[in-house]
């Protein structure tokens, strides 16, 4: 009984922060007044995610086919669709200058920017850093930054420390690196007058994030944490609860996995039915 007063406590908390937040963000802001709905991937290969592993046609009728189930399943809520594409990839090879990173070329951004166009959506370029750095990283991208229609992801799982490959472990990134992203993320809004930037974290696990109660909320800046790991139903709320919930930043996002959510033991994949139960209710959903 005391640990569901707690977890009442936290939702309640985290509902507060979200309506509070939502107050003072400028204009043209997405969250909460819209649901994003995305596909997730890099176009160069069939094994990271929707983008990759079918032909773009049949990849945007899926997408409409999964904006059509959340529509009717939150009707009040109006859904933007989304292409989040990984424009730097974590590698197990070190490649020229030892940081263990392929940074993708223009020519898939805007591949990625016209998929988007398509559906009047918007691009989220994601960023897993290796052994380079947000700092590094990040600012290349501003020619693409200072687009209205496209904002930014982080990969925590792959930002490493010094000296250990990709996929050998799992990463983390602390509140500094975030602030950081937060920060450039702000000055690009005001340098090029444009509505609120989003920003997504992706976590799955405690130590991916730490240090979350410093992160910086700003006007400029949405931020999502997006509960990214796959398995089971249970296992995934319960990683909601432990890993988002539980630590709240600003707004919250869910992670489906196509294939490894319905592998055995699992029961199938959440419906938008089950994740709209979840306290407080993903503003973010993302399928890979």
């Amino acid at each position: 009984m005391f640990r569901n007063i707690i977890i009442l406590l936290v939702i309640t908390i985290t509902s507060y922060t979200q309506c509070a937040v939502a107050q003072n963000a400028k204009d043209g802001a997405l969250l909460p007044s819209h649901r994003i709905v995305g596909y997730y991937g890099n176009f160069l290969s069939t094994r990271m995610g929707v983008l990759g592993e079918y032909p773009p046609d049949q990849m945007l009728s899926m997408l409409k086919d999964e904006m059509r189930r959340w529509t009717k399943a939150d009707p009040n809520t109006p859904v933007v669709p989304a292409i989040e594409y990984i424009a730097v990839v974590a590698q197990k090879d070190p490649g020229r200058d030892g940081k263990y990173r392929a940074r993708m070329s223009d020519a898939g951004i805007e591949k990625a920017l016209r998929l988007a166009e398509k559906v009047n959506g918007i691009v989220i370029l994601d960023v897993q850093v290796g052994l380079s750095s947000v700092q590094e990283e990040i600012p290349r991208l501003e020619k693409y930054l200072k687009l209205p229609n496209v904002m930014l992801a982080v990969d925590p799982e792959f930002d490493m420390p010094a000296g250990t490959k990709p996929g050998k472990v799992i990463g983390t990134m602390d509140a500094r690196d975030i602030n950081f992203v937060v920060d450039y993320l702000s000055q690009i809004v005001r340098k090029y007058d444009l509505p609120p930037k989003i920003l997504v974290v992706h976590r799955f696990t405690k130590r991916m994030v730490t240090n979350h109660q410093n992160i910086d909320l700003v006007p400029e800046v949405q931020i999502v944490m997006d509960m990214d790991g796959w398995g089971p139903p249970s296992l995934k709320k319960d990683s909601y609860k432990a890993y988002i919930a539980a630590e709240p930043v600003q707004y919250t996002g869910f992670k489906l996995f196509y294939k490894n959510d319905r592998r055995p033991p699992s029961s199938g994949l959440f419906t938008p039915e089950q994740i709209m139960k979840l306290e407080p209710v993903p503003m973010f959903i993302l399928y890979q």
